[in-house]
């Protein structure tokens, strides 16, 4: 059987390997594929592999021998799920495989608002502490996580693994979630209203599904409702904030610092605010990159696809 991944580099920039895949059938794998460019590169292959590359009702109209489509990553929103189902083709995905390596740089991410590491790190380097009077000194303020509020909106796997390290670091954790377990209250985790959670939080972390409910939640209304010198950190989705009005909140103090690993657009385009936003972070979408997660990532993949060859098809998300 043929087997295609149509883009497979940033899952495997070259540090991992596709054996595993080519004990299966014959494999071809390309870095990248425009979209246009799809259904010729599939061909008359049954089973593909795209991690961010289109795949249409167009492009399995063009390919009728396509049986399987994996997606390499837990968003699967690149594919025609409808078209996929009345055609009969079996698509899956790869859930959890990122949990620790998010939330870990979830807290990457806040530790370097509150101490400015790389930034010290670049002053002592240039001499400043070489040519400092004292035997230390501070460029920003520093702060203490101890004691601080998180509030974490969404409370899947990524979102319960925050929780606890926030909890490791002697924080309160506030959640708001539309389906609360309130067995997992405590004295250092309550589930609360969205108003409540913006009103009394010191760090926000955003954890939820994009939908037309939480779309651009963080905006010129919500921020409002927040503390003074509040921070944001989102590593899930770019649209979940309005990018213009948390520009605005840094600007103006409103924010105190804000942390993104995703913005609306990807990659980022030139016009985005946040660019220009002072007291913020951005990295090019990585929480999920460490080698460790992508192992992870390809080992589901192949499972999948050995699942669905024996009949007894896995982590499917259409009918």
């Amino acid at each position: 059987m043929k087997i295609v991944v149509l883009d497979g580099y940033t899952l495997n920039p070259g540090d991992l390997s596709w054996d595993s895949l080519k004990k299966l059938g014959t494999l071809t794998v390309y870095d990248r594929t425009e979209e246009e460019k799809a259904a010729k590169r599939i061909g008359d292959a049954e089973l593909i592999f795209t991690n961010k590359t289109p795949v249409s009702n167009k492009t399995m109209e063009a390919c009728p021998n396509l049986k399987f489509i994996g997606v390499l990553a837990t968003g699967y929103n690149v594919v025609d799920i409808e078209a996929a189902s009345k055609r009969g083709i079996t698509v899956t995905n790869i859930p959890s495989y990122a949990t620790d390596a998010v939330a870990q740089y979830v807290f990457a991410l806040l530790l370097e608002l509150c101490h400015h590491v790389g930034e010290h790190s670049d002053s002592v380097k240039a001499g400043d502490w070489e040519r400092s009077r004292d035997f230390c000194y501070w460029n920003e303020p520093l702060i203490e996580l101890h004691g601080k509020t998180m509030g974490i909106v969404g409370f899947g796997r990524i979102g319960q693994k925050t929780a606890q390290i926030a909890n490791a670091f002697g924080m309160n954790v506030l959640v708001f979630t539309p389906h609360p377990d309130k067995n997992q209250d405590s004295v250092h985790l309550r589930f609360v209203l969205l108003e409540e959670l913006l009103k009394k939080s010191d760090v926000i972390s955003l954890h939820c599904p994009l939908t037309p409910q939480s779309e651009k939640i963080i905006n010129k209304e919500t921020i409002l409702k927040m503390k003074p010198h509040v921070m944001i950190i989102n590593t899930s989705r770019g649209p979940l904030i309005n990018e213009q009005d948390l520009y605005e909140a840094l600007v103006s103090g409103k924010v105190s610092g804000a942390a993104v690993d995703v913005v609306s657009s990807e990659p980022i385009r030139s016009e985005n605010p946040l660019l220009n936003a002072p007291n913020i972070i951005l990295t090019p979408h990585i929480a999920w990159a460490p080698k460790e997660a992508r192992e992870r990532l390809m080992n589901t993949a192949v499972s999948n696809l050995e699942s669905y060859l024996r009949g007894e098809p896995v982590n499917v998300v259409n009918s």
